[in-house]
């Protein structure tokens, strides 16, 4: 029996439309190892030690989904896929706050002009205002 996989890309909630385009685990290491440089297949496949069909499958998703371009050096990011920025640099700070042991080693972002770690991410309204998921509401749009 073959699962199928259910979509999203239909649904009106952008959350489940962005896991639609970049959801699977493979898909986030990927464009993660495209912000760190990787652009050949092989170095894809080195850093993430995923199967080659997997990784050509995920590969031609990101492709397809706008977020890589095939260039003769192999891929690179997008505009699109560059706009993911925040969101692997968030689900970096959870990981360094929450999956970790305290004192365990593990890798951190550092700003390339100063070589400290990034300000810790945060939300703010429009007039500046830090929020939290209280302060927030969903508003369906006709």
């Amino acid at each position: 029996m073959v699962v199928k996989r259910t979509r999203f890309d239909e649904e009106s909630c952008p959350v489940a439309r962005s896991v639609d385009a970049v959801g699977d685990w493979w898909s986030l290491l990927i464009v993660r190892d495209a912000f760190d440089g990787s652009r050949r297949f092989g170095e894809f496949q080195r850093s993430l030690g995923v199967a080659k069909n997997i990784l050509s499958a995920r590969l031609r998703a990101l492709v397809e989904n706008g977020i890589l371009e095939q260039v003769p050096t192999g891929y690179q990011l997008t505009a699109k896929g560059e706009a993911l920025f925040p969101v692997i640099v968030a689900l970096r700070q959870w990981g360094e706050a929450f999956a970790f042991a305290p004192g365990e080693p593990h890798s951190q972002l550092l700003d390339r002009r100063n070589h400290k770690p990034l300000k810790p991410l945060e939300v703010h309204a429009a007039d500046g205002r830090l929020l939290t998921p209280a302060d927030t509401e969903v508003h369906k749009l006709p």
